[in-house]
């Protein structure tokens, strides 16, 4: 398989941020985890979390410590549900068109760069690091990251933010709560939103037309290029 270069260049012009868990890729692997190993643990964090007690991060790192299922039950999450020939054939798109990738995510590098090499995908990554110790997913926070984030490990506003201040034209997908603040910095046509997100952005009363409920990446791609014609 020959991969696909989508890493930003310094020639980049147009960019796509985008998160990866729920939006990139179809699945959430913490919902995945949660489905198999889950337990009291891993809903006291997610709840703690909604109620403000802690961070994005620090639920999600409890959330994996809760398990020890070992590193190849780990990974047979991923097999059983990869990126998908869509997504593939949307990066292509993506890649002809102009467009650069930039995944920003609360998840974790563990998993998005083998998901991501699978596909024979080449992006620019902003995540969380994670290890397996002893049968168990470690999240740390990324160490000299230009994009830190007490909350969610990565600050995914200030990557949107870098890339316009390059003088890029700028598109956002997602669709969590983390993908609010960075939603909301681009243009209603260039963002893309989906579930928790595309609520809060109508809430927000910024669910213009343009606003486009994602359903695949390749949707999201076929809007991107048709609104750039």
């Amino acid at each position: 398989m020959t991969p696909i270069a989508l890493a930003p260049s310094p020639d980049t012009r147009q960019v796509l941020v985008t998160d990866f868990d729920g939006t990139l890729w179809s699945h959430d692997y913490y919902l995945l985890f949660t489905d198999r190993y889950g337990g009291p643990e891993t809903l006291r964090a997610w709840h703690d979390y909604r109620r403000g007690e802690i961070t994005h991060f620090e639920a999600m790192r409890r959330i994996y410590a809760a398990a020890a299922p070992g590193e190849a039950a780990l990974k047979e999450l991923l097999r059983n549900h990869c990126l998908g020939p869509a997504v593939r054939a949307g990066a292509e798109r993506l890649h002809v068109a102009g467009w650069s990738l930039v995944i920003v995510s609360a998840g974790s590098l563990w998993y998005i760069e083998q998901l991501l090499a699978e596909a024979g995908l080449l992006a620019e990554v902003h995540s969380n690091p994670g290890h397996v110790i002893e049968g168990r997913l470690c999240l740390r926070r990324p160490e000299g990251t230009p994009y830190p984030s007490e909350q969610n490990g990565i600050d995914k506003g200030a990557v949107v933010r870098e890339w316009q201040a390059r003088g890029c034209t700028v598109a956002f997908s997602g669709d969590g709560y983390p993908d609010v603040e960075p939603a909301v910095l681009v243009p209603a046509d260039l963002r893309f939103a989906r579930g928790y997100l595309a609520e809060e952005l109508t809430l927000q009363n910024r669910s213009e037309e343009h606003t486009s409920e994602l359903q695949s990446h390749s949707d999201l791609v076929c809007r991107l290029l048709l609104e750039k014609k």
